[in-house]
């Protein structure tokens, strides 16, 4: 895909970002409405409070994505990059204390784009995530598309829940959110071979109902996926979460102090104790975009991927 010159620089930029440790994690939810924007914004914030460069990966469309919650608009976004309007650096925007790309249009734009976009584009990510501690990604719901003949079928965009990245998977305190957590799970065990999951609740009353919910869940999943769930935190319902949101702010930012900004940064350090993935100790985002290239280069590949991500 690319000439030997662009292999060994791309090499050489794989090779800093071992070097740094770069861990990517892609923050996932069973459903919408469990708060998985917020806590990306939120654990984004408390990484860069305690001292990390941190890069958000925004995986989906406006209304109400990451830059709606964050008061944002960008002018230009991966896909122009890689189609060649744009340099990466008119594409990342600053936040408060870390930085963030939109990738949703390249992402659903990926199969379509020739080898010279497809080359721009891992070079850009591979240039936004050098010198990154850890690269969030704010993962995109499955949406409704017509590809590969597969018209209606639910596809998601996320390269990383393919292969690559390390999963936080954003639980919601409720029957609903359990049910819809556990089926996507189960889901990625079965079409994508994962093994490890990290799992925060959501909305948990206290640390016991918190642990209720997570240990019942580790069970099933020891019982019947044969996988291993890893209890990370909790987050608290909490009022000022909800009017720094408003303020287009992190909580750990407008309210420090605040029973949920505290749990964002003990979850943002227990983040940082997740295992790296096989992808990422070979090449980070990068390696991740290769895989998913190669899955949706052919249809019958597509199809599968499909149908990994909940279209079946």
């Amino acid at each position: 895909m690319r000439s030997d010159g662009g292999a060994d620089q791309a090499e050489g930029l794989r090779r800093l970002l071992v070097l740094n440790q770069t861990q990517v994690i892609t923050v996932v939810a069973g459903k919408a409405g469990v708060g998985r924007t917020s806590a990306t914004i939120n654990l984004a914030a408390a990484l860069a409070r305690s001292g990390k460069d941190v890069l958000v990966l925004d995986e989906n469309h406006g209304p109400d994505n990451l830059l709606d919650h964050m008061g944002m608009s960008a002018k230009h976004d991966l896909l122009d990059v890689a189609q060649g309007k744009c340099g990466l650096c008119e594409a990342v925007l600053t936040a408060k204390g870390f930085g963030i790309l939109s990738t949703a249009r390249a992402m659903q734009a990926l199969a379509k784009l020739d080898q010279a976009a497809q080359q721009r584009l891992e070079n850009a990510l591979t240039e936004a995530s050098d010198g990154a501690d850890v690269v969030l990604v704010d993962a995109a719901m499955p949406v409704l598309n017509q590809v590969a003949g597969l018209a209606g079928k639910a596809v998601a965009v996320s390269p990383s829940l393919a292969s690559g990245a390390a999963l936080l998977v954003l639980v919601e305190a409720t029957p609903s959110g359990i049910t819809e957590s556990y089926a996507l799970i189960k889901r990625l065990v079965l079409k994508n071979a994962r093994q490890q999951f990290g799992i925060a609740i959501n909305k948990a009353g206290n640390e016991q109902a918190a642990m209720m919910v997570f240990e019942n869940m580790a069970k099933v999943a020891r019982r019947n996926l044969s996988v291993r769930l890893e209890y990370l935190g909790y987050i608290p319902p909490d009022e000022r979460l909800k009017c720094a949101m408003q303020l287009g702010k992190s909580v750990v930012e407008a309210f420090p102090d605040a029973a949920s900004a505290k749990s964002y940064l003990k979850l943002s350090q227990k983040l940082l104790c997740l295992p790296m993935q096989r992808d990422e100790t070979e090449g980070g985002v990068s390696a991740i975009i290769q895989n998913l290239m190669r899955q949706v280069s052919q249809p019958a590949a597509l199809a599968r991927y499909c149908e990994a991500s909940g279209a079946g």
